[in-house]
């Protein structure tokens, strides 16, 4: 069933020459290096499955390999095969196959219409480089040293589909979730949590690129986010950690 529901790789080079390198547009690469980083990932499982098909009919040996992957699938988990070249993700298998589908289906959806208005940042490969693309693209059009911008964070409406157009400068974004509170859309302010309800999905935010010097000096909370419910991560060899985001 899962091998079945997979889409093909996705072609890099006909991405490559619909969205080429452009100095003003650095989220052209990130599509591209997101595209890369998926279908390594869709090989490994497709492999994976096929060569567990043709063991399981004794067309082939049970590698110690494809029986970790059986017993894995067996009670619903992700195997570790999977997750070397995945995504940081806590989802049993039903729910990580479904997450992975619809992943894909953002990106296939950006490369055949363009960039979305609001993107789904919980649906990125790697985040950070599409979080430093947008800081990259505003640095650039104003002629800034990198390292002098940052996000100032513009809390809009709840729901995406009211938006058809991105922002000038910057990136509308949904997709997080808040934990151990609400969010009160009236009044564009966190508030208490609802009885028995632990997730909230945040607003739009709008990462409104500035130079660091001119952030809003008003009386916020500075929350963390992470990519997953897992409030710790590893440093990568990249500079970045595994799962905290900003």
């Amino acid at each position: 069933d899962i091998l079945a529901r997979l889409p093909q790789n996705f072609d890099i080079e006909k991405a490559q020459h619909k969205y080429p390198v452009r100095y003003e547009q650095s989220l052209n690469q990130v599509l591209c290096q997101e595209m890369l980083r998926y279908n390594r990932l869709l090989s490994i499982i497709r492999d994976s499955l096929v060569s567990l098909d043709k063991a399981l009919q004794g067309l082939q040996v049970m590698s110690s390999e494809l029986d970790k992957v059986f017993r894995s699938m067996a009670v619903g988990q992700v195997p570790a095969l999977w997750k070397g070249k995945s995504f940081p993700s806590l989802k049993p298998l039903a729910s990580y196959i479904t997450d992975l589908l619809e992943r894909l289906h953002m990106l296939e959806h950006w490369y055949e219409v363009g960039a979305p208005p609001v993107f789904w940042v919980s649906g990125f490969f790697f985040t950070p480089s599409f979080t430093t693309a947008a800081l990259q693209n505003y640095a650039r059009k104003h002629k800034l040293p990198i390292d002098t911008v940052g996000f100032d964070f513009v809390m809009m409406g709840t729901d995406p589909a009211a938006y058809s157009t991105g922002p000038e400068d910057g990136v509308y974004i949904h997709g997080l979730y808040l934990e151990g509170c609400a969010w009160d859309a009236g009044a564009k302010l966190l508030c208490e949590s609802t009885p028995k309800v632990l997730f909230e999905p945040a607003p739009v935010i709008w990462l409104q690129p500035k130079p660091i010097d001119q952030f809003t000096r008003a009386q916020t909370y500075e929350c963390p986010v992470y990519r997953t419910g897992e409030r710790k991560g590893v440093l990568a060899t990249t500079g970045h950690s595994t799962n905290f985001l900003m």
